[in-house]
């Protein structure tokens, strides 16, 4: 189970070139309790951000200068996707084939500006739970991995020991 702590806890990167984007949505989620929010205006610093904080959830504008958010999507693509990083997808651009494109790069949610917030706030938490989930996974998959090494090797040390111990009988040639 996930605890409010770990959701408040969760590191959430805005990537949106708009300023007054971004306040509105630092203000959302700081009254939600997120207490781990990194911005980005230059979505030219976004990979570099991105490994750099290395956030639980991307929240990301389509419609930027210089990157749009497809080549984003794209270039996050490319980066060690172990973790399994949601992408928001928070745009104006709202036509069913940026919809279509951005999940097809890998988007988990596509919300269209103006936004309503309750609704932007549940949909956050719920990709942050899913996300927080699979982390725990990774985790637990990890400690059982380390038990069972640990116990192999100490079953091949008592089987060693064992066969230390064990009287050899040799045929006798009379």
């Amino acid at each position: 189970m996930i605890s409010e702590e770990q959701f408040y806890r969760a590191k959430i990167l805005i990537v949106d070139d708009e300023p007054a984007n971004i306040r509105v949505l630092e203000r959302l989620l700081n009254s939600k309790g997120y207490t781990c929010i990194e911005s980005i205006t230059d979505p030219r610093e976004a990979v570099a951000g991105y490994q750099k904080f290395q956030p639980d959830l991307v929240i990301l504008d389509l419609n930027m200068p210089h990157l749009n958010g497809f080549q984003i999507l794209e270039q996050f693509n490319n980066l060690d996707q172990e973790y399994h990083v949601p992408v928001m997808v928070l745009t104006a651009q709202i036509d069913k084939n940026s919809k279509l494109k951005a999940l097809e790069l890998g988007a988990r949610d596509f919300l269209s500006k103006p936004f309503d917030l309750v609704e932007l706030s549940m949909r956050i938490r719920n990709l942050l739970e899913v996300r927080l989930l699979i982390d725990q996974l990774y985790n637990d998959q990890k400690i059982l991995e380390d038990k069972l090494s640990k116990n192999a090797f100490e079953l091949a040390v008592a089987m060693t020991k064992l066969k230390e111990k064990s009287p050899t009988t040799e045929e006798d040639p009379t």
